[in-house]
């Protein structure tokens, strides 16, 4: 007679777990239907992958600790030449070329670092740009290393676990791309929710009361600074490698201000608003530019104004509005 009351309970939290799960569940089945609804664009797919892995990095540094970044492009740069390199000289093993790409942006990360948080938003601002321009310059000198205008070009990658090699189709790109998407996105779940990553956002409201708690603020910084460069990098090496080829437009700073962009768009201090962000970035810049070639970007500046006005902390924002609305009419 007492199981009864207790199955029902246990039945409760079943329900609202698999509530509370649901539309996490749904997101990441997107990739999965998106490769059998889409098996010509995964191209495409890809691209958007790794768009919103790099985003992910960015609001790792911007949305949880409120360092703020014009060049990161940098990180994201500075991965897709090492990445590049290493192939075109005989070490195109992809994992091998993620790990050292991850590293190289990390270094850089952590020596452009102690510059970066020496000052105030706006001194930040001119500090990564400076940085990033800088980086821009020397891959456009160094053209025996880099390639300059022309790209880093003989780029051969070997197959993924030497089993699984990058077909002209693309999906061997774009399962890899989904997977470590997928494996850096729990790291860094796991990380904005660890101590750490509840006194970043500590900092972030408040850097001044932090200290007071014994959080050591500079350093909390610094490494969320390098991971966040880290992060970038692979994004970078991802690019490098499912492509084969490297531009010199990695380093440029349209891609730092369209990253800008994405995250405010999607919503910054959210991981998945990061990744929506770039889903809906990507996708519309898609379409609208094969609809109108010409005048594509003023549609896509009207639709951030909206965005902006209606959902202030982004799509996500308005997203989380619109579950609590709907909620409440369930109830």
């Amino acid at each position: 007679m007492t199981a009864l009351p207790l199955d029902r309970a246990e039945a409760g939290r079943l329900h609202t777990s698999w509530r509370r799960n649901a539309p996490e569940l749904a997101f990441w089945l997107l990739p999965i239907a998106a490769y059998f609804v889409f098996p010509a664009d995964l191209a495409l797919l890809s691209q958007i992958v790794i768009t919103a892995l790099f985003a992910l990095s960015l609001d790792l540094i911007l949305g949880y600790a409120g360092i703020v970044s014009l060049g990161h492009a940098a990180f994201f740069g500075i991965g897709a030449y090492a990445a590049g390199l290493l192939a075109r000289y005989g070490w195109g093993d992809p994992t091998l070329g993620l790990a050292v790409a991850g590293l190289v942006a990390a270094g850089l990360g952590l020596i452009t670092s102690f510059l970066v948080l020496r000052g105030a938003d706006l001194t930040r601002l001119m500090v990564t740009l400076g940085v990033a321009l800088m980086l821009y310059e020397l891959a456009n000198k160094l053209t025996s290393i880099t390639g300059g205008l022309d790209g880093l070009q003989g780029i051969a990658m070997k197959p993924l676990f030497g089993l699984f090699a990058f077909d002209m189709v693309g999906k061997t790109a774009y399962i890899y791309s989904v997977g470590i998407l997928f494996l850096l996105f729990w790291v860094a779940r796991h990380l904005v929710r660890s101590p750490f990553g509840l006194s970043l956002q500590g900092i972030r409201q408040n850097v001044y009361r932090m200290p007071a708690l014994g959080t050591p603020v500079h350093s909390r910084l610094v490494a969320i600074y390098t991971v966040g460069a880290a992060y970038a990098g692979v994004a970078g090496a991802l690019l490098t490698q499912t492509t084969q080829f490297v531009s010199i437009d990695v380093l440029s700073f349209s891609r730092s201000a369209g990253l800008l962009l994405i995250l405010v768009l999607g919503g910054a201090g959210c991981l998945y608003g990061a990744m929506l962000g770039a889903i809906v970035f990507m996708t519309v810049q898609h379409l609208l530019s094969g609809l109108n070639p010409q005048y594509w970007q003023f549609w896509l500046g009207l639709l951030l104004i909206f965005v902006v006005l209606f959902a202030r902390d982004g799509l996500m924002g308005g997203v989380r509005a619109l579950a609590t609305r709907m909620a409440k009419v369930w109830r």
